[in-house]
């Protein structure tokens, strides 16, 4: 199975595992850090918010899910943690949940000159958000968005 593919398997696995669990999966990372292969698990509640005894929790449950499903054939660390306060933006509701706050946008083509965007979300549909920045207002479409987070103040 290519990595690609196995992702979006795991996606999908742990996704399901985790909403049972009224959590979300923010964020899954497979790679190689140094001599070793990782899988990051970046876990969080809707509302936000996940203690360290829950990802070490988690952690078991998952890799028992994993052990299970046998979807990785390589040995790996499992790394099940919370997103942080400048978690990562990628979903719609991740930017719903980012309304009225300063996020910070990295976009794969510029928009009106700019590769990097910070503003307030004033508004979000199904293929853009809605940004007040320095100059006026930006519609990012949600396809050229790279990277987004929170700007902690």
């Amino acid at each position: 199975m290519r990595n690609e593919e196995m992702i979006i398997e795991l996606e999908k696995i742990l996704g399901d595992f985790l909403g049972s669990q009224g959590l979300e999966l923010v964020e899954l990372v497979y790679r190689f850090e140094g001599r070793y292969t990782v899988l990051r698990v970046l876990v969080d509640r809707p509302e936000g918010g996940i203690t360290i005894g829950e990802c070490a929790r988690l952690n078991n449950q998952i890799s028992d899910i994993l052990d299970e499903k046998n979807i990785i054939q390589e040995r790996f660390a499992l790394e099940v943690c919370s997103p942080g306060l400048d978690r990562p933006l990628k979903k719609k509701s991740d930017f719903i949940r980012s309304l009225n706050r300063r996020v910070k946008f990295f976009l794969s083509v510029p928009v009106h000159g700019k590769i990097e965007i910070e503003g307030q979300v004033i508004r979000v549909n199904d293929q853009s958000v809605a940004v007040d920045a320095a100059g006026g207002t930006v519609e990012i479409d949600f396809n050229i968005i790279n990277r987004a987070k929170q700007v902690i103040e």
